[in-house]
């Protein structure tokens, strides 16, 4: 491999035993094991773009930290980063072709996270839901169901559920207590997007230890026909491991069982671009064609229907690209931020919700940026409630994650 090319991966520093190493993962999955690099051969990695050669690489090296890098050691660091799959390669075009088959071949969406962010055994996980409710985190496990009263939309986390659970808990607790949903629309943060396509479907049911929760195929098929922004199954792979969705899936399961309902999972891309040209993302002909399909195709559904977005909030500190570690007089000016931005989605104002988000270019990384701000388009109008809001810390990255709970009725 004469001109290595490294994989659009996430990179983060981690502390271990008094040294800063960067850890290298796939979010997507597709490389199953994360690798650790000290900042020696860090810096090799960024000059992997493809266009260097193995020539060029010890030459950059050497002026930078003044040793002759052993090309036989530059191979050994490509042929390990080449079998972790987490370079643009030969090796990794077949394993992507290889697991592209196997999901697209599946009856189902499989239970991607089981055994790894929760339990996978049906016992033990419904002790561990269960154990969310808990006070003083979590709202209590008795609430009472109404026979009458509706939820429009709800707002919850897409952090591990075992960092986020309580969050979660007062989500999914809130719908207990009203009347349960006939369709659920779940719009989900797609982590590792790419390309001109901002939204994806998917046709597969999903998989939970608790069972199957349905998707609602012929609603999906007329919202793709009406659809004229691009092709909502071009990137149908990206359900394979992405998270956002599955953590609302299985509390759908845990919540209502797997009977009664059905759901529409969608993926949303960035909006990133949109944020930089301070320009709404109403504005863009694949946004607003997709806004307008989907409020066209529930307005043609009779049944009740509850719009989900799977979202975290903030993502900052060193592990996010920040100079600075989280403190707490770092969080608590994330706190502040978060919370005068989820006034506007209480008072269900998209254009200041985008706003609030654009003035500083999105300096705290909302994650969940594009699923609220359609979320909150199709439910203009409707006031929210603050349900659970929290700060994830990660001392060991000196980052942290925001996420929060919210109702709108």
């Amino acid at each position: 491999m004469e001109k290595p090319k490294i994989r659009a991966v996430e990179a983060f520093p981690i502390e271990q035993q008094e040294q800063t190493l960067i850890c290298l993962r796939d979010p997507s999955g597709l490389a199953p094991e994360p690798v650790m690099l000290g900042m020696g051969a860090y810096f090799l990695v960024g000059l992997f773009d493809g266009a260097n050669d193995l020539r060029d690489i010890q030459a950059a090296f050497t002026q930078r930290f003044g040793d002759i890098l052993p090309l036989d050691s530059l191979k050994e660091l490509i042929e390990t980063l080449d079998r972790a799959y987490l370079l643009d390669s030969p090796a990794f075009a077949e394993r992507e072709r290889s697991i592209r088959a196997a999901f697209l071949k599946s009856p189902n969406r499989p239970a991607a996270l089981a055994g790894l962010c929760y339990e996978a055994d049906p016992v033990l996980l419904r002790a561990e839901l269960a154990a969310f409710y808990d006070p003083p985190a979590g709202p209590g496990r008795a609430r009472s169901k109404r026979a009458s009263g509706k939820l429009a939309g709800l707002i919850a986390p897409h952090i591990d559920p075992r960092r986020g659970g309580p969050a979660y808990a007062h989500a999914y607790g809130e719908l207990s207590a009203h009347q349960p949903p006939e369709l659920v629309v779940i719009l989900g943060t797609s982590h590792y997007s790419a390309g001109p396509e901002l939204f994806t479907a998917t046709r597969k049911d999903y998989a939970t230890p608790l069972g199957d929760v349905e998707t609602d195929r012929d609603f999906i098929e007329r919202l793709s026909a009406r659809y004229q922004g691009g092709d909502l199954f071009a990137g149908e792979i990206l359900h394979r491991n992405e998270h956002s969705i599955e953590f609302q899936a299985l509390f759908l399961a845990w919540t209502l069982g797997v009977r009664g309902y059905q759901i529409v999972p969608i993926l949303l891309g960035s909006f990133h671009q949109m944020v930089m040209a301070g320009e709404r993302p109403s504005a863009d002909p694949r946004v607003a064609s997709f806004i307008d399909a989907l409020r066209a195709t529930l307005a043609d559904d009779q049944r009740n229907a509850l719009i989900v977005a799977g979202v975290d909030f903030a993502h900052v500190g060193r592990k996010f690209g920040d100079a600075q570690a989280v403190d707490e007089e770092f969080a608590e000016r994330v706190r502040r931020e978060d919370h005068a931005l989820i006034e506007y989605i209480k008072r269900g104002d998209p254009d200041g919700f985008f706003g609030d988000v654009a003035k500083d270019r999105d300096a705290r990384r909302i994650c969940g940026l594009a699923p609220m701000y359609t979320q909150l388009e199709l439910l203009r109008g409707r006031t929210g409630r603050l349900l659970k809001y929290d700060i994830a810390m990660e001392p060991d990255t000196g980052s942290a994650v925001s996420f929060a709970s919210l109702a709108i009725d």
